[in-house]
């Protein structure tokens, strides 16, 4: 895996941990009872994006970490996950 290969890999394990994590500790302004004109009740109440980026990177790191220990053992590879037998190698005739 190049450099490249794991910044990519990295932002893709952020992103979905990203989304995994906003929902969570949520309060909207309909339960905190203070519901502003022109906003929806389920609107959030006190929403603080740089924490849920921080929480997202620490366990976005780890994740990744995993992720691309496995890809640099060479434990699992593209062949592996080949279930049509596309990446076979062709036979070679030594006539």
């Amino acid at each position: 895996m190049g450099p490249v290969s794991a910044i990519v890999l990295f932002a893709v394990v952020w992103a979905m941990v990203f989304f995994v994590v906003l929902p969570l500790r949520l309060t909207t302004q309909g339960e905190d009872g203070d519901v502003v004109p022109g906003t929806h009740a389920s609107a959030p109440a006190d929403f603080d994006l740089g924490r849920k980026a921080k929480v997202t990177t620490l366990w976005a790191v780890p994740i990744w970490a995993v992720i691309a220990g496995t890809i640099l053992s060479g434990v699992i590879t593209v062949r592996d996950i080949d279930w049509f037998e596309r990446m076979s190698t062709p036979e070679v005739s030594r006539d």
